[in-house]
């Protein structure tokens, strides 16, 4: 382990005078072990992660005050982790302490399912004719149909020419005519 020790100093201070790819075997020889102390003391795996790269940012900041213990920058990351790690499990205590006191409302469905929706009584054929348009279709339907936007809105907001929305909103439209002609009688006309 001596070895070890006196390789590593001597890799650090390579690193110290400019020697970038010193930096990376220095990463590259503590990062599982900075990452295993990080996951233990937080059980999150992305928050792991995090902890682990903002030990080595530290580490590089810090460079010049970096204590080496025993020839080895280890218990240095791994305090460095462990500070790091107390204030991710401070910040997201506060993240849902903060979401607990925000007052819970009802699920809102998504708009396209509300226009899923209003349009059931017209059959299944119309459900069916709706989910088979194309995302920009059916995004165009919802802006200017049910939520009575400007042609030209919509199609700014889709990034379509006013013309091509008016087509496709006619097609739109023509389509739905012939599919639920027969459940229109006496209900009104979609226009």
């Amino acid at each position: 382990m001596g070895d070890t020790e006196s390789s590593e100093a001597s890799i650090w201070r390579r690193g110290l005078d400019g020697d970038a790819k010193a930096f990376g075997e220095i990463f590259d020889l503590h990062k599982d072990r900075v990452f295993r102390h990080a996951y233990r003391l937080l059980l999150d795996r992305h928050d792991a992660e995090d902890v682990t790269g903002t030990a080595f940012l530290e580490l590089w900041r810090k460079r010049a005050t970096v204590r080496v213990v025993d020839g080895s920058l280890l218990p240095w990351l791994l305090v460095t982790a462990g500070h790091a790690a107390a204030n991710t499990r401070r910040a997201t205590s506060r993240y849902r302490t903060l979401l607990d006191r925000i007052p819970r409302t009802e699920h809102l469905p998504a708009v396209e399912e509300e226009v899923l929706a209003r349009l059931a009584p017209f059959g299944e054929d119309l459900h069916r004719l709706l989910q088979q348009l194309g995302s920009i279709d059916r995004s165009l339907a919802t802006l200017v149909i049910v939520e009575g936007y400007p042609i030209g809105e919509a199609a700014e907001l889709l990034d379509l020419t006013p013309a091509a929305a008016k087509t496709r909103l006619s097609r739109m439209k023509a389509r739905l005519r012939l599919t639920i002609a027969p459940a229109l009688s006496g209900q009104g006309d979609i226009s």
